[in-house]
């Protein structure tokens, strides 16, 4: 919550922050629909340069729908998501923030770069449009969800947001759960403002580095879409992204994360991987373990911990193209195959931290056998079960 000039408490949206509080603000705004989960594929590689904002729409993942002033029909606009947007920058001190927004989210920050140029540095505008089709089939939308929750559009969402060969998987089953999740006024609201929304004629006055980026396969804002976007905004980038539909971040993660870099900038001094890296670090292994590493840190081995936290940790675990649950398993793997078995009880910890069950665990090490080697593995899984049972002990 915010503290407004009467002394009222103004809602703040459901957010998270990731990297360094000194780097430059990058704010990240979800599709209609889902969640700040989205983003999940880019946000550790955009974060070793920038500190990520991402947000929720009303009654999207974590931000009630009552975060609205009034979710009554007609009553919400891009401009009220907008202000909520600009509330929670000034919230994390953010005067300036560079923005890159999906659908809904990439109108926001059209919005916000017609409306307050000031405040955006930079704009990324992702499946989005000027404006979302006629307003009537957005009002008939919200009439649906308001009588009867999301269930019936999260049938025929893969169809509108994926292309065929993407919708079976993994991630966008997440993200059809997301939608399965949306409290229906929230998205009722935000279908609201959607139909009011129109900056066709207000693009000109965009004065931001703008890239536009659009799925070739996007029924829902085909890549017309773009480049009307891009044509009105002075000087815009345009890409389009064949075998990408609506969500293209989610489908084409590595394109998607390329462009944004390119477009944001990400310097690559030692000192940003290094904080990174330190951040991930310590996520991963725990601050008691660095702590002590760091404390054990002479003359001899300073270069080394350096090396260690900028190329291990800044470099490699912070790589978009696998999660930390992956990584944990092939470090478990690679460390039972060489017999380290102190690191292999380190990282055993590090897996439970990444989400890995002690049966992962099992598995990993079951499969580790067959290519590492039996007496690996009895070491093995001899370190682990010691390092699960104190694990429970405390």
């Amino acid at each position: 919550m915010l503290s407004t000039p009467g002394g009222h408490r103004a809602p703040l949206l459901h957010h998270r922050v990731d990297g360094p509080d000194d780097a430059p603000v990058l704010i990240l705004g979800p599709s209609l629909g889902t969640s700040l989960g989205v983003w999940d594929a880019q946000t550790a590689a955009l974060a070793r340069h920038h500190r990520v904002v991402r947000w929720d729409l009303p009654g999207h993942g974590g931000t009630p729908a009552a975060v609205l002033p009034d979710t009554a029909p007609g009553a919400t606009t891009v401009a009220a998501l907008a202000a909520l947007v600009l509330g929670l920058a000034d919230h994390l001190g953010a005067e300036r923030f560079g923005y890159a927004g999906i659908s809904l989210g990439g109108a926001v920050g059209a919005h916000l770069a017609v409306h307050h140029p000031e405040r955006v540095t930079g704009l990324a505008v992702v499946c989005s449009s000027a404006r979302f089709g006629e307003p009537a089939a957005w009002r008939e939308r919200a009439a649906l969800v308001r009588a009867e929750g999301t269930a019936p559009l999260a049938e025929t969402a893969a169809a509108r947001w994926f292309t065929p060969g993407f919708a079976s998987t993994r991630t966008a089953g997440r993200l059809l759960a997301d939608l399965r999740a949306a409290d229906p006024d929230g998205y009722a609201a935000c279908c609201d403002a959607l139909a009011a929304y129109d900056l066709r004629e207000a693009l000109g006055r965009i004065s931001a580095p703008t890239l536009v980026v659009a799925g070739r396969a996007d029924p829902a804002t085909p890549p017309a879409h773009a480049r009307e976007l891009a044509d009105a905004i002075p000087a815009a980038g345009l890409l389009e992204l064949a075998g990408a539909s609506h969500l293209a971040p989610a489908e084409r993660p590595q394109a998607v994360l390329t462009a944004l870099l390119g477009h944001f900038g990400a310097p690559a001094d030692d000192g940003s991987r290094h904080a990174q890296g330190m951040a991930v670090r310590r996520a991963v292994l725990g601050d008691a373990h660095v702590d002590r590493a760091v404390a054990r840190t002479t003359a001899l081995t300073a270069d080394f911990q350096d090396y260690i936290t900028r190329c291990a940790w800044g470099e490699i675990w912070t790589r978009p193209g696998l999660d930390r649950r992956t990584r944990s398993c092939i470090t478990l793997t690679a460390l039972v195959a060489h017999g380290h078995l102190e690191e292999l009880a380190l990282h055993v910890r590090a897996a439970l931290r990444n989400g890995l069950t002690p049966e992962d665990i099992g598995e990993v090490l079951l499969h580790s056998a067959v290519y590492c080697g039996v007496p690996a593995a009895n070491a093995a899984f001899a370190t682990a079960q010691r390092v699960l049972a104190e694990d429970t002990a405390s």
